[in-house]
């Protein structure tokens, strides 16, 4: 039977080149695999091997569990540990796989928080206005602009090539597992971005990254999260301001406004109905906040 180096190797590729995962998801579905192999391996005093992983039941499952538990972990991480293990046993195990039935703790699903338009197009501003260069201010706007006014993911608009331009009235977007969507325009976030390629030092190639750093190179994320976060401080927004809340108040806004579900999963990218639908519950929760400011009774 395979090393357990191999068995993670192996799952490593087979999590990013067959399944198409973000690095983010392959980088946790391994360290869980590595943890359970390491917990296996103190457990029966053994080296951990695809052998020992086809024998393992629901008790070892609930030992593993405990001991995550033991280092701090709630029941959200508690049922992702537990999504994955099965994930990874399932993948050793092949067509033959014995995955032990173990029901996961119940993890409470917390709703999107959106912000309000005013705050998304304040906080915008802000970071396109303290920019160290007036291109790089107008890239950051251009970026926030795609969150909030197409819903687009951090990731996925950093990800835009040349091949976007020169821009029409949808947008082609690359999302998780690969997939592909047509996602609407307005006319103010195709200027945005029009005014980002005129300002650009760099060339933009139909090939090469759409959005760049300073230096030339594609813009990281990482660099958008912390112009968010310096700008939610000067304007004393709350810590639930984060380039990820503007995608979610595009879809709460969009579904206030009375959008379909349907309609607002294919622009979300959501693979399912069921992801999209949590937003019902955001669009319910603002109502009743506006009822209790309002209503002389409440």
């Amino acid at each position: 039977m395979s090393a357990s180096p191999d068995l993670l190797e192996r799952w490593r590729a087979h999590l990013a080149l067959d399944r198409r995962r973000s690095i983010h998801t392959v980088r946790a579905y391994v360290a869980t695999a590595q943890r359970l192999l390491t917990f296996l391996t103190d457990h029966q005093g053994a080296p951990a091997t695809a052998a020992t992983l086809a024998k393992i039941d629901q008790s070892d499952l609930r030992a593993f569990l405990t001991v995550r538990r033991m280092d701090g972990i709630g029941n959200l991480s508690a049922a992702r540990e537990l999504s994955a293990v099965r994930g990874f046993l399932r993948f050793v195990g092949g067509d033959e796989a014995h995955v032990p039935l173990l029901k996961g703790p119940r993890a409470k699903r917390g709703l999107p928080r959106p912000i309000s338009p005013d705050e998304a197009i304040a906080l915008a501003q802000d970071i396109a206005e303290t920019a160290r260069e007036p291109w790089i201010g107008a890239r950051d706007w251009a970026v926030l602009l795609l969150l909030y006014g197409a819903g687009l993911r951090i990731g996925e608009a950093v990800s835009l090539t040349g091949a976007a331009l020169p821009l029409g009235d949808t947008l082609r977007v690359t999302g998780k597992r690969n997939k592909t969507r047509q996602v609407p325009l307005l006319p103010q976030v195709r200027a945005a971005i029009d005014a980002y390629v005129a300002l650009c030092p760099y060339l933009v190639d139909r090939d090469e990254p759409l959005f760049r750093g300073a230096r030339g190179g594609p813009l990281s994320p990482a660099l958008i999260r912390r112009a968010v976060q310096g700008a939610r401080g000067r304007l004393g927004l709350s810590d639930r301001t984060t380039p990820h809340a503007l995608r979610h108040s595009f879809a709460t806004h969009l579904l206030g406004r009375g959008a379909d579900l349907r309609s607002l999963q294919e622009l979300l990218g959501h693979a399912s109905l069921s992801s999209t639908q949590i937003y019902t519950q955001v669009d319910a929760a603002h109502l009743l906040d506006v009822y209790r400011a309002a209503h002389p009774r409440a």
